[in-house]
């Protein structure tokens, strides 16, 4: 099997992109870009550090992010595992990219920029949900703001497709299979909805 290891090469096998592809970048929210962002409850929060690469899902009950400016977003980080894989990469490498969706509609909204984390208190209470705070808050720096392609939400029927959980593992049984049986994975699945509903913010 053969690579392509040479932008020259790849760029030649791929031929040029059309005009929408290069004029729809902006450099902060336009107001189509802002209504977009706005709707969307869910994001996809991409990182870089020395350890690899991390992808988180961050969601919300309204905007998954709060404009600050037409070129800063804040994301608050609520309550999650405490990996804080995402934390420890922007920390070390403030790139980001941010993929934000809505439901129905086939396209993605994609932010690049950098990003800092702060705990500060009068940000922090601007995300206030049931008197409950985020335990930090991820301000990013917008480079570029674009629609991606729809093709590929297109050819997976994203929307379409009803409810398919069946087809897949609960995460119980995931931990079981990661350590060979010894966590209790039917006791983790079934503790989960309260545990969760409990500290959702």
């Amino acid at each position: 099997m053969e690579f392509i290891d040479e932008i020259e090469a790849l760029e030649a096998h791929y031929g040029e992109p059309p005009e929408a592809a290069i004029i729809k970048v902006a450099k902060w929210l336009t107001p189509c870009y802002r209504q977009w962002i706005m709707a969307s409850r869910l994001c996809i929060l991409s990182t870089v550090g020395p350890e690899g690469t991390d992808g988180s899902p961050r969601g919300d009950d309204g905007p998954v992010v709060m404009e600050l400016d037409p070129e800063t977003l804040a994301l608050p980080d609520w309550r999650g595992n405490n990996r804080i894989d995402s934390l420890r990469n922007i920390v070390r490498d403030p790139r980001v990219s941010l993929l934000f969706l809505v439901p129905g509609s086939d396209n993605v909204i994609r932010v690049n920029g950098t990003a800092k984390i702060t705990v500060d208190d009068d940000l922090r209470a601007k995300f206030e949900k049931n008197g409950r705070l985020p335990i930090a808050v991820i301000v990013i720096r917008i480079e570029e703001v674009y629609a991606q392609c729809a093709r590929a939400l297109v050819r997976a029927k994203t929307w379409r497709s009803g409810d398919e959980s069946h087809l897949v593992p609960s995460v119980g049984q995931m931990l079981s299979e990661m350590t060979k049986g010894s966590f209790d994975g039917v006791a983790y699945d079934k503790a989960w909805p309260e545990r969760r509903d409990q500290n959702l913010w």
